[in-house]
């Protein structure tokens, strides 16, 4: 399955190599279970982001290499992909940057023709450049997004209340970030994703540990200083990791404040099992150590 990593470190600047790079278990090395696209977006103080991104395992590619050693920022977004839906493109690697804005998907949705409708209808037209399910969820959240004038959650709400009621769905999870906020979403109960709030020093003198099988860090510029976390499972063992209940979305504001919500009915009115899905779609979806 893809994998999800988010970090919102407030207004301080750090770097991320060792989780990109030199963990037991980086994303480089996870890039060889999952080796159809790596990608990583940087907020740097700038409303902007800077994204690098190849449609190859991260283990194969130099750019990223060197992207993981040199980018910093106080937001991060990493994704590896492990391809449900569209072909082995840049335009179809995550993360996808729209109106400022990154997002990064693991799951999938049917019904793409509906949804392309529903952007057009939303004023969405022209965002879409891939072909794959996760950069149509986003073109949807951002036309909602400008239809609310500019209230991200709300336009994270509209789209997402959409989708779960009117198309096939097996999993929406995702983070998006902005030049000064984030928010991760659970939904249904098909994959999960985990959220540490990480003081100041952390519980073990300030290190993120690599000790499981998903994107790792260990990150010395965190050690004094507030962030939090967000993943498809927990990368050390602070006790402070917890697992979002299905169909809790979570935001982190600018200070580092974070809420949750259930905004969305229970299940998807159309809920798709694994079975529902193509063999290579199936294949994507199945769960961590699946």
């Amino acid at each position: 399955m893809c994998r999800l990593f988010g970090l919102h470190a407030g207004t301080e600047t750090v770097k991320a190599t060792f989780w990109l790079l030199k963990a037991t278990d980086s994303l480089s090395v996870q890039s060889h279970r999952a080796p159809d696209g790596t990608g990583i977006g940087v907020f740097n103080g700038q409303d902007t982001p800077t994204v690098s991104k190849q449609p190859m395992a991260a283990w194969q590619d130099a750019d990223f290499a060197c992207s993981a050693k040199t980018l910093e920022g106080t937001k991060f977004l990493a994704h590896v992909r492990y391809a449900s839906t569209g072909g082995h493109t840049t335009e179809n690697t995550h993360p996808f940057e729209q109106d400022g804005r990154l997002f990064a998907h693991n799951g999938v949705v049917h019904g793409l023709a509906e949804l392309e409708a529903r952007i057009a209808e939303c004023g969405g037209t022209g965002l879409v450049r891939g072909q794959t399910d996760s950069e149509r969820m986003f073109a949807l959240v951002t036309a909602e997004v400008r239809r609310n004038g500019g209230d991200v959650g709300g336009g994270v709400v509209a789209a997402m209340a959409w989708i779960a009621g009117n198309l096939p769905v097996y999993s929406l999870n995702f983070i998006l970030a902005t030049a000064t906020e984030l928010w991760a979403l659970r939904y249904p109960e098909a994959h999960q994703l985990h959220v540490l709030e990480r003081c100041a020093g952390g519980h073990d003198g300030g290190t993120l540990q690599a000790g499981s099988q998903g994107i790792q860090a260990h990150c010395k510029d965190l050690m004094d200083k507030e962030s939090v976390v967000v993943a498809s499972e927990p990368m050390d063992a602070d006790p402070g990791w917890r697992l979002l209940a299905p169909g809790e979305m979570l935001h982190v504001d600018s200070g580092l404040g974070v809420t949750s919500s259930l905004p969305l009915p229970p299940q998807p009115a159309h809920r798709l099992a694994l079975a529902d899905l193509e063999p290579a779609a199936a294949a994507s979806q199945h769960p961590i150590g699946g």
